[in-house]
């Protein structure tokens, strides 16, 4: 199914910040930059929220429309990017109890999970199919189940495969100190407690994790629930198949250790790449990511250090294919070429700062990015300014958009010049001529027929998009 992207540029509703800027000379707009372009943004104020924080996304399977679910002090809130230059604000869902610097987000059977480090929030669930009829945004949503088994968190994981969500950093006393607790979320609205895990390790507290259901090299854990945690001070490997037995499967730490972070496995499921929060702060060298071979999951090693081009922190990353793409606090997104890890080679080929004052070691900038819409599309959450959508450069293509079912013809097409519209049913009220990355370029409400009408596309050869009541065809200028 092709991606639908619906261009149309003019500001909707009255708080849509559309702000496309393409890269060029190492700048998009104000904002330094190599080989992605900005988009869009939507501005914290927008939001009416103080801080941001995490992200994520979501994809309808019902139409294919995109949405960014970003975290804020006071909330959680919901954009349809569908156009992704020009974004729709939906809505807050607000926070369960009091404001929060930390919340944290992941999506699982078209509901988003939510937790915080407010006190007593628990876990907020969110039916995703809801934001398909909001009629007058923004909209303050209301939660469709709050688990309370739990008070705060400072993470959760979803294993999408399997149906758990893990809660990190939900107690540092207790049965488990802050060591994951297992929930499943398979009926997502009626989460059941199935207990934790206390790793053997040297700290049980767990920062952060991935959960797979394994497929990697080691083939003694094929098909294995495993559990890659950043616990402060090391790395901990655990299978978690049973939840009723859950072991610890080896440790590994690095040096220069400050605070085990976060890390995300390459698509082989060998390396894994790991983020210290504090190192680049406390040590003083640049961004720093610790790649680990785990090519044997009870012998993990070291394997290499990589080392980015300015002093900034670094925080969340995500593996897409051969790309790394590190949320990298003050620097912006980093995206990194990592098809050649095996050799001990990772390559810097994109970024996108959205701090633009410094790249110092400090907590201000990027928090989160999500790499992994079909479209292209990549959502960078920011502390301080909120969010942000930026895609690679010369990426966007006709391809991306679907005029199979429109309700309007055009002809000539291609042409040199004049084209004739016409609608068969309905009055034409509306016609938007657009550049292929979406950038308005004429708008037209005034015309002879109600059902009938000519322009002149008196532009440089090239494709086109004509938005006619909303609804879009390319056109080819000849």
């Amino acid at each position: 199914m092709k991606k639908l992207l619906f261009l149309t540029v003019s500001i909707i509703f009255g708080h849509v910040n559309a702000q496309q800027n393409t890269c060029e000379n190492g700048t998009a707009g104000q904002f330094p930059c190599n080989d992605y372009d900005l988009m869009s943004t939507v501005s914290l104020s927008t939001m009416n929220a103080s801080e941001g924080n995490d992200s994520w996304g979501w994809t309808d399977p019902q139409d294919g429309k995109e949405y960014a679910i970003m975290g804020l002090d006071n909330g959680t809130a919901f954009i349809d990017i569908s156009n992704p230059t020009s974004p729709v604000y939906l809505g807050k869902l607000p926070t369960a109890t009091t404001n929060s610097s930390w919340r944290d987000v992941k999506v699982y059977s078209n509901h988003a999970f939510i937790v915080s480090e407010a006190s007593n929030h628990g876990m907020q669930v969110f039916d995703l199919t809801r934001l398909r009829n909001v009629a007058n945004p923004p909209q303050t949503f209301t939660a469709d189940k709050t688990y309370t088994e739990f008070g705060n968190a400072h993470n959760i994981v979803i294993n999408e495969d399997s149906g758990y969500a893990y809660i990190v950093g939900a107690l540092r006393s207790g049965t488990y100190r802050g060591g994951p607790l297992f929930v499943n979320i398979q009926d997502p609205v009626n989460p059941t407690n199935e207990g934790g895990f206390l790793s053997s390790g040297g700290d049980p507290y767990t920062h952060d994790a991935q959960v797979i259901t394994y497929n990697g090299p080691d083939r003694d854990y094929t098909g294995r629930e495993i559990l890659i945690g950043s616990n402060q001070l090391e790395v901990v490997i655990a299978d978690i198949t049973d939840k009723n037995n859950p072991t610890t499967i080896s440790t590994i730490s690095y040096s220069n250790v400050e605070y085990t972070h976060q890390g995300w496995f390459t698509e082989d499921q060998r390396y894994f790449l790991l983020g210290d929060e504090l190192d680049e702060q406390s040590v003083g060298f640049n961004t720093k990511t610790v790649v680990f071979d785990f090519e044997d999951l009870d012998n993990p090693k070291f394997h290499m250090n990589y080392n980015g081009p300015t002093p900034a922190i670094d925080h969340n990353g995500y593996v897409k294919g051969d790309k790394f793409y590190l949320a990298n606090y003050r620097s912006g997104l980093r995206v990194i070429d990592i098809s050649d890890i095996s050799n001990k080679n990772m390559t810097e080929i994109g970024s996108f700062d959205t701090y633009t004052p410094s790249n110092s070691a400090q907590f201000n900038g990027a928090w989160n990015v999500y790499p992994y819409f079909n479209s292209g599309n990549i959502v960078i959450s920011d502390i301080d300014s909120g969010l942000f959508v930026v895609r690679q450069s010369n990426t966007l293509s006709i391809g991306d958009f679907d005029d199979n079912n429109s309700s309007f013809t055009m002809y000539p097409n291609p042409t040199n010049s004049e084209v004739t519209i016409s609608s068969g049913k309905t009055n034409i009220e509306k016609i938007q001529v657009f550049s292929v990355l979406g950038n308005l370029l004429e708008e037209i409400r005034e015309f002879d027929s109600p059902k009938s009408a000519k322009i002149n596309l008196n532009y440089a050869k090239g494709v086109y998009l004509v938005s006619v009541n909303d609804v879009i065809q390319k056109i080819v200028v000849n």
